[in-house]
């Protein structure tokens, strides 16, 4: 009896094991598509290889394509945006906020129905930083995203990234504390895939709820990026605590 209760123990043991793999797996199954081929875009690129996934990174500049193989070495493959949207199961929006809307116009609403886009642009304004502030073309009544999530109500926008800069944004050292991301978006299945890509990425996920919620979120890259101007120190990070 003991050993027939030891032999079903390991068989469930085995089962056990089997689904922890199949959806650590399931994890690393999907296609990344990143739309935008600047330092952020690179970076989360690079991030992304380096968690297993496959990842094409889009550009509007052409001449571009050697250069970001050589960046991603060679691992990550390259196309316009139209081709990264088809590509991506997943889509990452990199692009400057002043570029964001053209970006998702010329990926295609058609290729992005129905895909998580983990939005990590900011709505930062040309003109330069007074006394280390940044200006944003949006107003506290609006977001960036708001303004994403209205030209394509069919893709599941999730504010991401948009808070940190790139150096920090895969899997930060920061003495041991796992700093905090904060996300918005209206679809919850789409915040769960966020979450993973998160918790992959050595983030603390804090859920700040539907889209209105980038009204508040996108100006903390503006607090963020005082210290870097007045002092040059970029090698920080928020964290929500909790008593």
């Amino acid at each position: 009896m003991e050993n027939g209760k030891w032999r079903m123990e390991k068989i469930l043991a085995r089962l056990i094991l089997t689904n922890i793999k199949h959806k650590e797996k399931s994890k690393l199954s999907k296609k990344i598509g990143v739309i935008g081929s600047g330092v952020v875009g690179q970076v989360l690129a690079n991030g992304f290889i380096k968690h297993g996934y496959e990842v094409m990174i889009g550009t509007g500049n052409a001449s571009k394509h050697a250069e970001l193989k050589e960046k991603t070495g060679g691992k990550a493959e390259t196309g316009t945006f139209e081709e990264t949207a088809r590509f991506g199961e997943i889509i990452v929006l990199a692009t400057k906020g002043t570029g964001a809307e053209a970006a998702i116009k010329s990926a295609g609403l058609s290729n992005l129905k129905g895909k998580t886009i983990l939005d990590a642009t900011n709505p930062i304004a040309e003109n330069p930083p007074v006394n280390g502030v940044l200006s944003f073309f949006t107003s506290l009544d609006d977001s960036l995203m708001e303004r994403l999530q209205k030209l394509a109500p069919e893709v599941n926008f999730v504010k991401c990234f948009s808070c940190v800069g790139n150096a920090l944004m895969v899997n930060p050292d920061l003495n041991g504390v796992k700093p905090s991301m904060f996300i918005a978006g209206n679809n919850d299945a789409a915040k769960s895939e966020v979450r993973i890509i998160l918790d992959q990425f050595g983030w603390e996920t804090e859920d700040m709820g539907k889209v209105e919620a980038a009204r508040a979120i996108e100006p903390l890259c503006i607090l963020w990026c005082i210290p870097g101007f007045l002092n040059n120190e970029w090698m920080h990070a928020f964290k929500l605590l909790r008593k």
